[in-house]
């Protein structure tokens, strides 16, 4: 079993937060450190440290990953010009919490992909 993050208290309603959208598989809350003006944290409800542990199994959480990441942005206003979704996967890739999450962004032009 994979250890418990800061992820699983929000999802269990220990660290108050505001939730945008809970359901059965997942569960999507506002960044603390928001790098746009909508930045929402779509996250499986059970841990899965990196893409790389993802399984057959997990199939279903992360597809719902997608369906409520175009949920939530139209709910933003921000689906119609347009958003990114991020899933960083171990330290070169960015990732800081070791539990899958997606970051949605948007409310702004969000410039190029990678600056080298």
């Amino acid at each position: 079993m994979a250890e418990e993050t800061i992820f699983s208290k929000i999802i269990r309603q220990e660290i108050q937060t505001e939730l945008t959208y809970q359901d059965d598989l997942v569960t999507a809350f506002r960044d603390i450190n928001p790098r746009a003006p909508s930045h929402i944290l779509i996250v499986p409800n059970h841990v899965i440290p990196t893409v790389n542990d993802a399984t057959e199994e997990d199939e279903r959480a992360l597809g719902r990953m997608f369906t409520v990441a175009a949920k939530i942005a139209k709910e933003e206003g921000i689906a119609e010009d347009g958003y990114r979704l991020i899933v960083n996967c171990n330290s070169f890739g960015g990732q800081e919490v070791y539990h899958i999450h997606m970051h949605l962004v948007g409310g702004k032009p969000l410039g190029p992909m990678l600056v080298s």
